[in-house]
């Protein structure tokens, strides 16, 4: 007798699945130039200039593929990491503020990037499945942003907190000023650009036959 196995479509990677597939639904914008708009939700950022170490990134990106988005990441209303969601309070633009501090980081990094260059996909979400979502997107894409390269949607820890030492996005991407005030690392921004490469090389980027496998 075959195992009795219905499709559920409450299933958490079903779910997770839906916020994804919705995500990539969506045209890239460039990332300059977003609208206004409300709401928290999650994001993906397309990179498409000239940085030599990320050329891969930008031939998979290029001609409308939108294969490889550099980084993933999610907006959630004040209160959500301690899970005081409230669904009756007004919706902000919380995913809006979030995409345009990324923005900046990037225009503050103008000796290598250049924000023409950056694109996104964001999508709307209710709180409770953000978190879902966002996870499958790192996990089925492994963007270099959120792997090898740590500390791109990190905010300035403050005053009297610059002891640690200064992220790896950083040192790749020198110019958010309160960076230049944590502790230098070992590693260089030619050390990390081979690693960069090696990783890229090791990771082929192809359109996939299943963006996500879904439970039955």
């Amino acid at each position: 007798m075959s195992d009795y196995n219905p499709f559920n479509p409450l299933d958490r990677e079903n779910l997770a699945a839906s916020v994804g597939e919705a995500l990539l639904e969506k045209e890239p914008t460039p990332l300059e130039r977003l609208g206004t708009f409300l709401g928290a939700g999650v994001y993906a950022i397309y990179y498409t200039g000239d940085f030599h170490p990320y050329r891969q990134l930008r031939d998979a990106n290029k001609d409308g593929k939108w294969l490889a988005p550099i980084y993933v990441g999610k907006a959630i209303p004040a209160g959500g990491r301690k899970g005081g969601i409230n669904p009756t309070t007004k919706p902000k633009p919380y995913l809006k503020k979030r995409l345009d501090e990324h923005a900046e980081s990037i225009r503050s990094a103008g000796s290598t990037l250049d924000i023409g260059d950056f694109f996104c996909r964001y999508l709307v979400v209710e709180d409770i499945w953000i978190p879902l979502g966002e996870n499958l997107m790192i996990s089925r894409f492994s963007p270099i942003w959120n792997s090898l390269i740590d500390g791109f949607g990190n905010h300035d820890p403050g005053n009297g907190r610059y002891n640690g030492l200064r992220p790896r996005w950083d040192v790749l991407h020198p110019g958010r000023g309160w960076a230049e005030k944590c502790r230098e690392r070992p590693e260089t921004a030619a050390t990390i650009s081979s690693e960069v490469e090696d990783y890229l090389r090791t990771r082929p980027i192809s359109a996939p036959k299943a963006l996500f496998n879904r439970s039955t």
